[in-house]
């Protein structure tokens, strides 16, 4: 069995209502929405252009709700490979995790 690791991430209350009902609309129950974002990490990360994309990301305001997901150990790391490539492409990016998060739940919801 995988170990696993909670993160916690901000988005704007718009976003989190849509991505709440997105989750119900996918077919996943309330547990499943762990599973629905670490999905949607796994896809942005395949992309060429996700540092690109979580850059663009530097655009969203207002980030006063709270989220928590649990994602596998190797998705962990792999967030974490992400973190750096990003920070090597723009040096003085806050909030990389989040933002990685938020990203891949636009694209999800946008590409749906």
């Amino acid at each position: 069995m995988s170990k696993k690791t909670k993160i916690s991430f901000v988005l704007p209350e718009s976003l989190q209502e849509e991505f709440k009902q997105k989750v119900l609309d996918d077919g996943y129950d309330s547990k499943g929405k762990s599973r629905w974002v670490s999905e949607s990490v796994e896809q942005l990360l395949k992309l060429k252009s996700y540092p690109d994309l979580v850059k663009l990301n530097d655009e969203m305001k207002g980030f006063n709700k709270l989220e928590s997901v649990v994602v596998i150990k190797e998705l962990k790391d792999q967030i974490d490979s992400a973190i750096v490539e990003i920070r090597k492409n723009f040096p003085s990016i806050e909030g990389v995790q989040s933002r990685i998060f938020r990203t891949a739940i636009v694209q999800r919801i946008l590409l749906s």
